[in-house]
């Protein structure tokens, strides 16, 4: 593939973001047919499938999704020139590409991230989900500006890449609030046998969390198990069980959540990374993540 045909592109992106080639032909003021043609040539360039049929419906493809997120950056570094050029602004915002790792709870994730939003300089953030390793591997090829982690670099991890200490929160436990006469009194002997939301045997608040059920003597019936935070906290709010949540957004799941929250434990902690490619941070977004997370978030 030689070059890619822009125009190609933009049907396709339209169709991708629109959900389906009738939406999209509305958007366009093109007709269905011409649309799905020139996606099909998009195709043939690329070698490769965009989308697929399921029913009567299109499914985009694994392809389909890379160029979908490339498209993405295209067309909006597009409108920034057509802005630039009618405006005749010199300043364009800022870009930090930022990986958050799927295991951290999306409220300490926006927590985080949230200060370069006000920063004195316009910041534009965009953010991708995964397994650390697959984070990595974006930011190896300088995808991402930074990860924010649960867990710092391993010695056995093959990669020129360093962890930075962002702080660390107890963990509390919480549940709804219409279940919450039930572990009022006599703590903790009162989480005996009750239902538990817990995340993944993987993770680290799971190993602190059944520490501290060990050294209390606790058995309680694990109801639910999730990898995704925010799952976990969606059967919380349903009232299927005591769940845990980190200590320093407890406002935020109280509100959010409709939970109460019934102890710290100060035994298990949390703790947060940021990891760049580069060992003397540079970037000022990054800069003030850090920053705000250490003197702020988790002061």
């Amino acid at each position: 593939m030689r070059h890619i045909n822009y125009t190609h592109l933009l049907y396709f992106w339209t169709v991708a973001r629109e959900g389906s080639i009738a939406t999209a032909s509305e958007v366009l003021n093109l007709t269905p047919q011409t649309i799905s043609g020139q996606i099909k040539l998009l195709e043939e360039s690329i070698g490769s499938p965009l989308f697929v049929r399921a029913g009567r419906g299109l499914v985009i493809t694994e392809t389909g999704q890379l160029v979908k997120q490339y498209a993405d950056e295209i067309f909006a570094l597009g409108a920034e020139l057509t802005h630039r050029i009618k405006t005749d602004q010199t300043l364009v915002p800022n870009v930090l590409n930022v990986g958050v790792v799927d295991s951290i709870p999306k409220l300490i994730g926006l927590r985080i991230v949230e200060p370069t939003l006000s920063m004195d300089e316009k910041m534009r953030v965009v953010c991708r989900q995964g397994s650390l390793e697959e984070l990595l591997g974006q930011l190896v090829v300088h995808r991402l500006d930074v990860i924010i982690s649960d867990r710092p670099l391993s010695p056995g991890m093959n990669v020129k890449a360093y962890s930075h200490a962002l702080g660390e929160t107890s963990v509390s436990l919480f549940c709804h609030e219409s279940i919450a006469e039930n572990y009022t009194s006599n703590f903790p002997q009162c989480l005996q046998n009750a239902p538990f939301l817990l995340p993944v045997n993987e993770s680290a608040v799971r190993r602190g969390l059944e520490q501290w059920l060990d050294a209390h003597e606790l058995h309680p019936d694990i109801v639910v198990e999730c990898e995704d935070s925010a799952l976990l906290k969606a059967f919380g709010e349903h009232a299927y069980g005591v769940f845990p949540a980190p200590t320093a957004i407890k406002e935020e799941i109280c509100n959010m959540y409709g939970a109460v929250m019934l102890a710290e434990l100060e035994s298990v902690q949390e703790k947060f990374y940021a990891v760049s490619p580069e060992r003397k941070l540079k970037h000022p977004a990054v800069l003030e993540v850090i920053n705000n997370s250490r003197d702020s978030l988790f002061s």
